[in-house]
């Protein structure tokens, strides 16, 4: 597949996509800011980007796409905001993702759902079973979720495990915990994209990143392309992953 930039083409290989992309989801706010409009016309915007974003990584071939839609940080903000956020969020599970049912697509939500309001759990729990049996894309939408947040449930439910008898301490190894993780399963992401400039991982999967290579860009997230996210897959394919050997 080829694309373009600075009037030079570019290929990318299609024998080394990143199977797992993850995705910090920035700028919204700002987007809408920059043209006089309410916060939630930027969500609303980064939404239907999202929508995009997620047929370009089903098209290329990519098996898990994790996306930070929520974080625990996130419901500091304002009340007005947050609950415009949980409206779009209503929308999405009930509009938006029904439209990949035909696409072979999987959702999966990570983070502690028990915040959310309980017609949003179902609406979480429908969109999981109904397409449980999907082989192409995983969508993993991250909701309520913070890294340190998702290692302190791990712990708890591994000691859990020790106490009951089901677990020795000894046997604890990093394949083990990784199995207590929200992301249990799952490889890690190799790529992990963060748009509007800022370059911090802001408490995002802090265990499953400890190799992945990161890209940053300036564009906010309702400006984000298929052809950026072409170019991120290029930056990374023209990397070096050595994992600390040679």
């Amino acid at each position: 597949m080829f694309f373009q930039k600075d009037n030079k083409t570019f290929e990318i290989n299609m024998d080394n996509i990143p199977q797992h992309i993850a995705i910090i989801m920035d700028g919204n706010g700002r987007w809408a800011k920059k043209r006089a409009l309410p916060r939630k016309a930027g969500h609303k915007a980064g939404a239907e980007t999202l929508e995009k974003i997620i047929g370009h990584c089903s098209k290329l071939g990519v098996k898990h796409l994790t996306v930070y839609a929520f974080s625990t940080e996130n419901w500091k903000r304002s009340q007005e905001e947050v609950d415009a956020i949980m409206d779009l969020l209503r929308q999405y599970l009930n509009v938006y993702f029904k439209r990949f049912l035909k696409d072979n697509i999987r959702l999966r939500v990570i983070g502690d759902r028990s915040r959310l309001a309980q017609d949003i759990q179902e609406s979480i729990m429908e969109n999981e079973n109904r397409t449980k049996d999907k082989d192409g894309l995983c969508v993993h939408i991250a909701l309520n979720y913070g890294g340190r947040d998702e290692l302190c449930r791990a712990v708890k439910k591994a000691a859990k495990d020790v106490e009951t008898g089901n677990l020795k301490a000894e046997e604890i190894t990093e394949d083990v915990i990784a199995s207590y993780l929200d992301t249990a399963d799952v490889p890690d992401p190799e790529l992990v994209i963060r748009t509007s400039g800022e370059e911090r991982i802001s408490n995002f999967l802090l265990w499953q990143v400890a190799y992945s290579e990161f890209y940053f860009t300036d564009a906010l997230w309702p400006d984000f392309t298929d052809k950026m996210l072409e170019e991120a897959i290029y930056d990374y394919q023209n990397r070096e992953r050595r994992f600390g050997g040679r």
